[in-house]
């Protein structure tokens, strides 16, 4: 009996120090992906960081089932699925980079240009045909260089 104890007790450690070892190596990106989904600020962004933990919460726990799954492409649909969930709560961010962006825009940018997912896995995950999402990545790009030409514009 408490051989078991002792090799369950032994396992746990080990999934604990591989789940550590995966948060220390992904939890920047990660955590970059959600302030740039909510709209927050790199230094302000309380949003980001719950829908982070939420995300991270929900990978350690199924962390020992994943088989050959990417606990990162885990880690981040569970994050894009979670603001997609709660974004018509958080329309505007504080003034990111992203923030003039409606939320299923910067969903689709982020995931798109940032995390490099497939077109296909984006429409899969947010339940779009590939031409929508193809038509929001392009609208929001022009979105984005617009803002960036009218803000060099100002400052000359």
């Amino acid at each position: 009996m408490r051989e078991q104890q002792r090799g369950r007790s032994a396992e746990h450690a080990h999934r604990t120090r591989e789940f550590e070892s995966f948060v220390a190596g992904a939890a920047g990106r990660l955590l970059h992906a959600a302030t740039l989904l909510t709209g927050e600020t790199r230094t302000r962004n309380p949003y980001a960081r719950a829908l982070l933990t939420a995300a991270l919460a929900h990978t350690y726990a199924v962390w020992g089932r994943l088989r050959d799954e990417d606990p990162y492409d885990l880690a981040r649909r569970d994050l894009a699925a979670r603001f997609a969930r709660t974004a018509w709560r958080h329309h505007g961010g504080d003034g990111g980079v992203l923030a003039a962006l409606s939320p299923q825009e910067r969903l689709v940018v982020v995931l798109r240009l940032y995390e490099g997912v497939a077109e296909e896995q984006v429409a899969a995950l947010l339940g779009l045909p590939e031409a929508r999402v193809r038509a929001v990545c392009a609208r929001s790009v022009a979105t984005l260089r617009a803002a960036a030409r009218g803000t060099r514009g100002a400052a000359a």
